[in-house]
């Protein structure tokens, strides 16, 4: 009865166009009125000490990094060092779209964001050399969902706060599947431009190359020193976050000198703007997990799922599949905030590794965002690009199906994602 009353409430609200922090809002006063709990002040208490986190306070501080690289000219560099290394390639410029979202991912962790950038930068090229429209479209959409995965993650920071999974751990442990993605990228790219007549760049020399590199350098050194920071225990992934903002400042105003003071205020509006939407999404549902954990619907989940919990991987399978279905029409940060907090007293029943899960959580949840009928991802490209859905879908169908094998591996063999991970993190 429970569990009918708060999804009914959140399904309906968001069928009538409520952002789903105001959703998941409605549904939590929904349950204290069924388990006799509203008070106003508990209300507001929770919202309160839903966002009092000192982790938390990451993301301010990478959204303000991301938004400076996108104005300061670190995200055209980073293009511009791809493109001098792979674009001379048959099909170059979608193994720009990969090198490019790859790097980009270790600087904004947004999909979003890397997928505006991505779109804004290259689909002109791509469309002046005559690429296939519909797969150039889905290359874009799906290099910029790699974001969430690579390290430094804002979808990584949310799962870390709700499953009570270390951040370093998550950090650390994403850098192989990320990498792994954008290998099958490059996989299945390279099948889809194998048969077209597409015109072949010119190598380039070795001047041009230094030069891209010279001029990047400075951009590629940001991933490095939050990555590396994190693994040697030089900083917290929270003083990360400021190291990266500061950096990425400096670079942008002393080094690129391309943000003026002017742009420097709608880069922190932006980034404040982004903040507030982002932390007003968690405090409700940091006060949407709390009546879950009170109404005792994880134990009733775990009862239902209780003859899997000795089968690890079909445990793991059966969620995955739950996820994905939830993912396809909820967008990244709301399933995790929900989600993760109900699933994580089933995965430690079944001694499934938690960074190990949190990260399958963020993959599947991120191959949501390029899937019909929301896609947040795949919305974003499109508007960009002013190319129609149905051309998009189409485009983006062998990506979503190689995504999909990828997760797969990884869900029957774990020891792919957990046995660099355990090496990484040390």
């Amino acid at each position: 009865m429970v569990l009918a009353i708060f999804l009914s409430v959140l399904i309906i609200s968001i069928l009538l166009g409520l952002p789903v922090a105001f959703a998941l809002l409605l549904s939590s006063i929904a349950l204290m009125f069924h388990m006799d709990l509203f008070s106003a002040d508990i209300l507001a208490q929770g919202l309160i000490n839903g966002v009092d986190s000192f982790t938390l306070l990451a993301i301010p501080f990478f959204l303000v990094a991301g938004e400076v690289m996108s104005a300061g000219g670190l995200s055209k560099r980073i293009v511009r060092l791809a493109t001098t290394y792979v674009g001379h390639r048959k099909g170059g410029l979608g193994y720009v779209a990969i090198l490019t979202s790859v790097l980009l991912a270790g600087l904004s962790g947004s999909a979003v964001a890397d997928a505006a950038a991505l779109v804004s930068i290259l689909y002109p090229m791509m469309k002046a050399a005559k690429y296939p429209e519909g797969s150039s479209m889905g290359l874009l959409a799906s290099g910029g969902i790699i974001a969430p995965v690579i390290p430094p993650s804002l979808p990584l920071i949310l799962v870390g706060v709700a499953g009570g999974i270390s951040i370093k751990n998550l950090f650390l442990g994403g850098i192989v599947p990320g990498l792994l993605m954008g290998l099958t990228l490059m996989f299945v790219w390279s099948l889809l431009v194998r048969k077209e007549d597409l015109e072949i760049k010119e190598r380039a020399s070795k001047a041009e190359k230094r030069a891209a590199l010279k001029d990047g350098i400075w951009a590629l050194f940001l991933p490095i020193i939050i990555i590396g920071g994190i693994r040697f225990g030089i900083f917290t992934p929270t003083e990360a976050a400021v190291v990266a903002a500061v950096y990425a400042i400096f670079v942008s105003t002393v080094i690129y000198r391309e943000i003026s003071l002017k742009g420097f205020y709608k880069v922190l509006l932006n980034a404040g703007r982004s903040t507030a939407m982002v932390m007003f999404l968690v405090g409700c549902a940091m006060v949407a997990a709390w009546l879950i954990t009170v109404a005792q619907l994880p134990q009733q989940l775990a009862a239902m799922l209780g003859p899997l919990v000795d089968s690890p991987r079909l445990l793991m399978a059966v969620i995955m599949l739950l996820v994905l279905c939830v993912g396809m029409v909820m967008d990244l940060s709301p399933t995790i905030l929900i989600l993760v907090p109900l699933l994580m007293p089933i995965v430690k029943m079944a001694g499934i590794d938690t960074t190990y899960f949190g990260l399958m959580f963020v993959i599947n949840c991120s191959i949501g965002l390029i899937t019909p009928p929301v896609g947040t991802v795949l919305n974003v490209v499109c508007g960009v690009a002013k190319v129609p859905m149905s051309t998009s879908v189409k485009g983006v169908m062998p990506f979503i199906a190689a995504y999909m094998a990828l997760l797969t591996l990884f869900v029957i063999f774990p020891s792919i994602i957990t046995v660099p991970m355990a090496y990484v993190i040390g």
